[in-house]
């Protein structure tokens, strides 16, 4: 875990630094940032809600690894500590300790969780002839101790705690158990997953971002949609029921997206923005999107309802517009030319999107085969592949 923040508003860093393996992240919301949820103290207290109560491998467990590391059970999970572990220690606020140690010849990491403070002990060489030294302070700020090198043989461990919390320091011997422990992930909800999902959305709206907040994704899916001679629509059968059949329209749009867990970023006239944390799903919304409106058009007997369908998906950043959590980039706008280039039922989805395995599946499952054109999107400069979905 590289941080701890209780809202998306609070991740107001440029990089979080991983103290044990001393580099920095940039908080992609797709790939870096976790969204955990806990029940309400008000409705049941829990462990969680005291973390300094948690005997040492539990905090770890369940706050610094949280749920980003498959880690066994039980017995399993006692046996792979005291591989990975030459000692630990708890300090309560204010205390000092002296630990006496036997270092072996191995890359070991004295780390602490709580404060993030991490040192890497390079120990080879001959033993020396006097016993070794070193001392740690804990301050309460995440630092990142310089590595040191040191000798096989005793070492006199000197730490004190200087926070208002317990510390939990413990040496770590960095060998194939630990690289084996922290290589087993497993998959987690990322912010971005929950920013794609209809319900979060609808219950938080604006209240996920500041307005000064720019926060990265390095790939997200962007649906657009509007409606084919709305103009045309609203003459032919009058404000009233038009109005009535473009809500209905709506309607179905979102019960489509939502179906295929994504969400309804805004409508902008007749024209819908909605994102989908995966190309695959992308390409079933729009699916289920057409065949809503074919069942639409079928119950009133009339093709009134055309809605032309662009799908892209690239990097972008997560951003507070007009009370609403919103897209910006290169990415959006490139989806939003592509929706310009449908002129009937068919879908048009860009390379990255069509070329993505699971989409090929997808579409091979309903027997469609995607058709490429080479296209020029307005103000753009490149020519694009896009392929039409019949």
């Amino acid at each position: 875990m590289l941080g701890a923040n209780a809202t998306l508003k609070s991740l107001r860093r440029d990089e979080y630094h991983c103290a044990i393996c001393t580099v920095a992240y940039a908080p992609t919301l797709d790939e870096v940032v976790e969204a955990s949820f806990s029940v309400n103290r008000r409705v049941r207290r829990i462990a969680g809600h005291e973390p300094e109560s948690l005997p040492f491998w539990e905090y770890l467990r369940q706050f610094f690894w949280s749920s980003g590391l498959a880690l066994p059970e039980g017995a399993a999970f006692e046996q792979l500590a005291a591989r990975i572990t030459l000692d630990t220690i708890e300090l309560a606020p204010g205390e000092k300790c002296q630990m006496s140690l036997q270092l072996p010849p191995q890359f070991l990491i004295l780390f602490e969780p709580v404060t993030h403070t991490a040192q890497h002990l390079n120990v080879r060489g001959e033993p020396p002839a006097q016993r070794q030294e070193l001392s740690v302070v804990y301050t309460g700020e995440e630092l990142s101790l310089p590595p040191r090198k040191l000798r096989p043989g005793p070492l006199r461990l000197s730490l004190e705690n200087r926070t208002k919390q317990r510390v939990l320091p413990g040496i770590y011997i960095g060998g194939p158990s630990f690289k084996d422990m922290i290589a087993h992930r497993k998959r987690y909800l990322t912010a971005a997953r929950l920013l794609t999902n209809q319900t979060f959305r609808d219950i938080y709206r604006g209240d996920t971002l500041d307005v000064d907040q720019r926060l990265q994704l390095t790939s997200l899916s962007f649906l657009f949609t509007d409606l084919k001679g709305s103009t045309g629509l609203y003459e032919r059968v009058g404000d009233l029921q038009a109005f009535d059949l473009v809500r209905a329209h709506f309607g179905v749009q979102t019960e489509a997206v939502t179906a295929a867990h994504g969400a309804v970023v805004k409508t902008i006239g007749d024209a819908v923005m909605a994102t989908s944390a995966s190309p695959e799903r992308a390409v079933a919304a729009a699916l289920q999107m057409r065949a809503a409106m074919r069942r639409l058009n079928a119950e009133r007997g009339r093709e009134d309802l055309v809605v032309k369908i662009g799908i892209h998906e690239g990097a972008c950043l997560a951003v507070s517009l007009n009370d609403r959590l919103d897209y910006f980039g290169q990415t959006v706008n490139i989806a939003a030319r592509v929706q310009g280039l449908a002129d009937s039922q068919s879908i048009f989805a860009t390379e990255p999107i069509v070329r993505q395995d699971a989409v090929m599946r997808l579409l091979a499952s309903q027997n469609l085969v995607p058709q490429p054109r080479q296209h020029a999107l307005r103000g753009l400069s490149d020519l694009y592949t896009v392929y039409e979905i019949p």
